[in-house]
């Protein structure tokens, strides 16, 4: 399907029942903003509104699909060649979903391995104050009465 194909026949059969874009908007209950960016190909009416858009440009939605009033001998040609052509875009972007579902799971364990890493490596400090760490205390003395910071001994 051909966006700009099918947005110029938008425009094509607007004209050709006498109505401006906002015309064919207030009719359709939408802004002529919408109509304008399905006439530049920048997006498609939406499937709720097709069949009432349609009827209102004297179409149907095969024609609105192959962007050309389909003629009744190349019919069923035009349709299975537009059916083969959405299903091939089906295809293609489920295609491109799927590459990026993978991208984002590599690149998602990628990380959480990286900060698994960085967060098992000790650090320097650690080390260096491991073995004294829990081993002070700021204490009394028994004898004078003083506190102080003492190192905890449990037996002598």
């Amino acid at each position: 399907m051909d966006q700009v194909k099918i947005g110029r026949f938008i425009a094509q059969r607007r004209k050709a029942n006498n109505m401006t874009q906002m015309q064919l908007a207030e009719k359709l209950g939408i802004t002529d903003r919408a109509v304008s960016k399905w006439e530049t190909g920048k997006s498609l009416p939406d499937v709720a509104i097709m069949p009432e858009l349609c009827g209102l440009l004297n179409i149907t939605i095969n024609d609105l699909f192959n962007g050309e009033v389909v003629v009744m001998e190349d019919y069923k040609e035009k349709s299975e060649k537009l059916l083969i052509e959405m299903a091939k875009q089906k295809e293609q972007a489920d295609k491109n979903l799927l590459a990026l579902e993978i991208l984002i799971g590599v690149l998602s364990i990628i990380i959480l391995l990286g900060f698994t890493f960085a967060a098992s490596i000790p650090t320097f400090g650690s080390v260096l104050w491991a073995p004294h760490m829990g081993r002070t205390r700021y204490m009394k003395c028994p004898k004078c009465g003083k506190t102080t910071w003492n190192k905890k001994v449990l037996k002598k």
